[in-house]
């Protein structure tokens, strides 16, 4: 499937430069899962943002992209474990006004490709659109290849386990 924004949407490694609106983009990401996550800001307005810390300390385990339509940011994508077996897609956004448009699939292959081999991807199954795309996802890159298992959120054991979507890509 093809994104109906296909021509006007870019991916690229974030830069120190990018920082600032990445930073505005995380806040509508962890707005948005505090519905599912639970949590509120911080006294000054802020989330909790250790995973975006690690993306963009110069850690290289760890890559964060950009995602533009039209040369606008519309989100991002966290990868972890780039030094390891299996690489982590940690963090992935993209605003609600591009979301169902085939840019976040779109977007998710862009940045597997870049880094092929095996892949984990964690959602919360309640938020049932997540858990939608993430599924699509998996059936998309590898087709009758992949697999979804539950895991306990680590030092939260009042959340229920997280998803987990893992598979090889390209796919065997």
């Amino acid at each position: 499937m093809t994104s109906e924004h296909d021509a006007d949407l870019d991916l690229r490694a974030a830069t120190p430069d990018d920082r600032a609106a990445v930073e505005r983009l995380w806040l509508m990401f962890r707005h948005d899962m505090s519905e599912f996550v639970g949590g509120v800001p911080n006294a000054d307005g802020t989330f909790r943002s250790e995973r975006l810390e690690a993306a963009f300390s110069g850690d290289g385990d760890w890559a964060p992209y950009l995602i533009g339509l039209g040369g606008r940011p519309v989100g991002f994508a966290f990868v972890r474990g780039l030094s390891g077996p299996t690489r982590v897609l940690n963090s992935f956004f993209v605003v609600r006004g591009v979301r169902r448009t085939g840019a976040g699939l779109w977007a998710v292959r862009e940045v597997v490709a870049r880094h092929p081999g095996e892949w984990e991807i964690a959602f919360q199954d309640n938020n049932a659109g997540a858990a939608s795309f993430w599924r699509r996802v998996g059936e998309e890159l590898a087709p009758g290849e992949w697999r979804e298992e539950r895991r306990p959120v680590p030092e939260r054991p009042d959340l229920a386990p997280d998803c987990w979507i893992s598979f090889r890509y390209p796919s065997p």
